[in-house]
């Protein structure tokens, strides 16, 4: 999803954010975060997470990523198995490996918003081509370029791809991704939310300018906070993770939150506390930490 180069340097501890509650829940992003630039996860963080379920910490991943490209982690799900997908998006139980995922939520955006932000946004910033995030379909502008390892179900104009009688139209949309090939990224995001409003949300997770819009109110932290509320966990008991804008609402909305050595100045600027960066298992150095103040 992200290859993002370092913005700030590393230290080699975390600063930790203060907190007398014990947590409950780990919450975490994947790429940048979690995930080492090659997309792998390390044996350390892999021992940190195992680590963590065994003295009862639930761990959720909480990706920009669709269901389908969660094999990266589905060998590390522990106790639920279920993972926050989409931006919050839809909460998939990973239990059944590559390509079984069962859908446990799905926030969706209606198509009839979806269409107002296709046209809003192209108006706002001519050039923007699309692609189209479904539960289990993946739709694209021909212009839209090749940023995933995947091959488009269809090619067509987005407002084709979103008519009624469009292929996959009793799928719900996840969300949309806006492309623009010209304009910086963190300028393009601040177009497309003056022009949307309260129509979707609106955030990215890539060094490009790919944007990704969902159903108004839906965010990593919005779906974060339900499944929380379904387990009785409040949100000081809550350890979260991230590098990107669309983690800072969940780093917001976490008692306790770690910037990546390596992340955006906007999730900097938003979390409590700062890690390493993602290469040196920053996710891992702050959970064996942790740990080791509960003993």
């Amino acid at each position: 999803m992200r290859e993002n180069g370092p913005v700030t340097s590393a230290t080699r501890q975390p600063e930790t954010p203060a907190s007398a509650v014990p947590p409950r829940l780990i919450a975490t992003d994947l790429d940048g975060t979690l995930l080492r630039d090659d997309k792998s996860v390390s044996p350390r963080t892999v021992a940190a997470l195992a680590a963590a379920e065994e003295a009862g910490i639930e761990v959720f991943f909480v990706t920009g990523r669709p269901a389908r490209w969660m094999d990266v982690v589905s060998d590390h799900v522990h106790g639920h198995g279920l993972a926050i997908c989409g931006n919050g998006a839809a909460v998939v139980d990973l239990h059944g490996g590559p390509g079984a995922h069962r859908f446990v939520k799905v926030r969706e955006l209606a198509r009839e918003n979806a269409l107002d932000a296709v046209r809003l946004v192209r108006e706002a910033a001519p050039g923007t081509v699309y692609a189209i995030e479904q539960t289990y379909g993946f739709y694209q502008e021909p212009a839209y370029p090749k940023l995933h390892l995947e091959i488009p179900d269809t090619l067509a104009p987005a407002e084709k791809l979103l008519a009624p009688d469009a292929p996959g139209a009793d799928e719900p949309v996840l969300k949309i991704l806006a492309f623009h090939p010209e304009l910086d990224p963190d300028v393009f995001l601040d177009v497309a939310r003056l022009a949307l409003g309260d129509r979707a949300n609106v955030t990215r997770s890539s060094p490009s300018a790919l944007l990704e819009i969902s159903g108004p109110g839906v965010s990593k932290a919005s779906t974060l906070a339900l499944c929380c509320a379904e387990r009785g966990i409040a949100p000081e008991e809550v350890v979260a993770f991230g590098d990107m804008p669309n983690d800072v609402e969940m780093l917001t909305w976490a008692g306790r939150s770690y910037a990546m050595g390596n992340a955006h100045p906007d999730v900097l600027a938003a979390a409590s506390g700062r890690t390493v960066d993602n290469n040196e298992d920053g996710v891992a150095v702050v959970i064996e930490r942790m740990l080791a103040e509960r003993r």
